[in-house]
């Protein structure tokens, strides 16, 4: 009998190991997902020409930044590609980045996060059978023979699931290839990221002659089948795009001086760098560091090279707010809200500006700014946050409750969102707009926390 119980836990390992390359694809509760509208902006310019390419609607595809210093970007279902900070530091131009978003949207159009499951069942069917033939060995009193079976079925299962998923990569590389080719786009980026990509497998001492054991072929091995392909194509010399290359900069050095310690942003971005994304990173790095009037100083100097952009206005505007001067964050925050045509995490900042005054004048406007923000952004839980600290101040707390409710689903707290979507209900009148939506956060919560407690068990 105990032998029997160690075989199960052996096959057990083996179930495991397949499930956890398939749960590879899941984002880790532990990321933290980075929003900021110039950056969405960005990859929303940059990567419309291949969704198009891919025969994917625009509306339909988001592309979000993870706060991870790892290098990596992957799909986990839906039509969202997920970029990890790590890769947009590593990166050296746009082309690059919209090699790799090709690369993922190959994913997505393949269908593979949903055809894991194929790969999964397939290696699933060799180890059952192995553990057939164990058993039958081990009966017949072959125990050796029974765990050298098990074992050749643990090999051979992982295997199949690792030659599975190394072709799914390659048939992303190859759409990839094609998307870019059909969006007249140079393939350039691509290849220089596979080279970087190798240049850390080699430094990782990764060996480069065999990807047997690896979910992925070898980068040295797409850059041998990529590169013919894309130096063929008729994109392959044409120009990069001066604008996307430039507003790259820009998101780069920003999210660097936001992440990054500011010792090392000012190493990266010396004073004597004038450009903008020195000012940028520099006025993000002395915010950080709690020193307002050198952050204030740095978003000056950008405000004076283009006084009409409005994530300098909104950067100059959320210094002074998070430095405790609200009021006067208002001006700029105003105007990038109407340049912008009410973007909604700017509009979110400028709402929260609203309310931090602590003027009651104000809370009508902030209340129509929020509101506006919500409707157009279904991912902003401050926004709801907001609007709720908003219905609070001026009494209305059944859609305070209500606010609260949106803002918990979408932090994926249902426990915390039912007692208030029941609040929103009591004090609404019945069927109203607002008490069905309080209705609907209710349902949803109810069926998760439902979910959650069966897993439990």
């Amino acid at each position: 009998m105990a032998f029997f119980i160690s075989s199960g836990a052996f096959i057990r390992r083996i179930v495991a190991t397949i499930a956890a390359l398939t749960l590879m694809v899941q984002p880790a509760m532990a990321q933290s997902i980075l929003r900021d509208a110039e950056t969405e902006a960005f990859f929303k310019e940059i990567s419309e020409p291949l969704i198009r390419a891919a025969k994917l609607d625009p509306a339909n595809v988001e592309i979000v930044l993870i706060n991870d210093k790892s290098i990596n970007a992957f799909v986990a279902g839906g039509q969202t590609v997920y970029l990890h900070s790590g890769l947009i530091n590593t990166a050296s131009t746009a082309n690059e980045v919209q090699g790799v978003i090709a690369h993922e949207l190959g994913h997505i159009e393949g269908g593979h996060v949903i055809r894991y499951s194929e790969g999964a069942s397939a290696a699933g069917n060799i180890s059952i059978i192995s553990l057939v033939l164990a058993a039958a060995a081990i009966a017949a009193g072959a125990g050796e023979a029974g765990m050298a079976i098990m074992q050749a079925g643990q090999q051979a299962a992982l295997g199949k699931f690792l030659a599975f998923s190394r072709v799914q990569e390659s048939v992303a590389d190859a759409s990839g290839a094609r998307y870019l080719s059909a969006a007249g786009i140079t393939g350039k980026g691509s290849i220089s990221f596979f080279k970087k990509l190798q240049n850390y497998e080699f430094r990782l001492g990764i060996a480069q002659t065999d990807s047997y054991d690896r979910t992925h072929p070898l980068s040295g091995e797409r850059v041998t089948v990529l590169e013919d392909t894309y130096q063929a194509d008729p994109a392959w010399n044409k120009p990069l795009n001066a604008k996307w290359e430039a507003d790259f900069k820009r998101v780069k050095a920003k999210l660097a001086g936001f992440i990054a310690e500011p010792n090392a942003t000012f190493r990266d971005y010396p004073e004597s760098d004038k450009s903008i994304p020195a000012h940028y990173a520099r006025a993000y790095a002395w915010h950080k560091a709690a020193y307002p009037q050198k952050a204030l100083d740095e978003a000056d100097a950008l405000i004076a090279k283009s006084p009409d952009d409005p994530y300098f206005l909104e950067l100059y505007g959320q210094i002074l707010l998070e430095s405790g001067r609200p009021a006067e964050a208002l001006q700029s925050l105003r105007k990038a809200v109407e340049i912008t045509g009410n973007q909604p995490l700017i509009a979110g900042v400028f709402g929260h500006a609203l309310i931090a005054t602590e003027d009651k004048a104000n809370l009508e406007e902030a209340e129509r700014v929020l509101r506006a923000a919500v409707v157009k952004d279904n991912r902003n839980p401050f926004a709801w946050y907001q609007l709720g600290v908003v219905y609070e101040a001026k009494g209305d707390l059944s859609r305070a409750a209500l606010a609260s409710a949106e803002r918990y689903m979408m932090e994926n707290a249902p426990q915390l969102a039912l007692p208030n979507a029941a609040e929103a209900m009591a004090g609404l009148p019945e069927y109203s707009q607002d008490w069905i939506r309080a209705q609907d956060i209710k349902l949803v919560a109810e069926a998760e926390i439902t979910k959650l407690r069966d897993k439990r068990r």
